[in-house]
């Protein structure tokens, strides 16, 4: 019999992105999200949730533009200081020695050393409580070459993103891979 833990939001894992914006003084930001992913396929949308106390917050719903950046495992220090340390008591692309990177189709930057990035207006934002869920609509999407399989599309094992799971609060590296999607459940043994 499974034990109750409560009423408890445990999605294991989830993506671990840095979020792009500009404050009001048009200064690069970035903060690290583990509560978001993709949430519509057309038109393209991710979706981001944000506590109104955070610095990233004032400059979602100012802007109404941010980017979803994925960068890779051996990144992992800089992706959790970012989620630590404040964006109105330090630049944080400074302090970590990081390329903000101006978007092309939004008013955010991206980090030049994502090897993933989406660059997002914002379509729609809710109150849920604690936190705000965000839905910006992918305006661009850009890889690095170097993580592209041979289909042209990004290649998780070339990219090396990173997991985390709540609760637990650790980051995880991908694993091996199960099986073909849409594939693997056409036979029931």
């Amino acid at each position: 019999m499974k034990q109750s833990l409560g009423a408890k939001a445990l999605v294991m894992p989830t993506p671990v992105l840095l979020v792009g914006t500009y404050d009001k003084d048009d200064q690069p930001n970035i903060m690290t999200v583990a509560w978001g992913g993709i949430c519509c396929s057309k038109p393209p949308c991710v979706n981001i949730s944000v506590r109104k106390a955070t610095y990233t917050y004032a400059s979602l719903t100012l802007h109404k533009a941010f980017t979803v950046n994925l960068l890779s495992e051996n990144l992992v220090r800089e992706i959790d200081y970012a989620g630590i340390y404040s964006g109105k008591q330090e630049n944080k692309f400074k302090a970590l020695d990081l390329t903000p990177e101006a978007g092309e189709h939004v008013h955010a930057p991206a980090v030049a050393q994502a090897k993933l990035v989406h660059e997002c207006k914002l379509i729609h934002f809710l109150d849920l409580g604690l936190h705000t869920l965000f839905i910006g609509e992918v305006l661009d999407t850009k890889a690095e070459p170097e993580i592209l399989g041979p289909d042209g599309k990004p290649d998780i094992e070339k990219l090396k993103p990173m997991a985390y799971t709540p609760g637990a609060q650790l980051y995880y590296g991908i694993g091996n891979p199960l099986g073909k999607a849409f594939s693997i459940g056409k036979t029931k043994s």
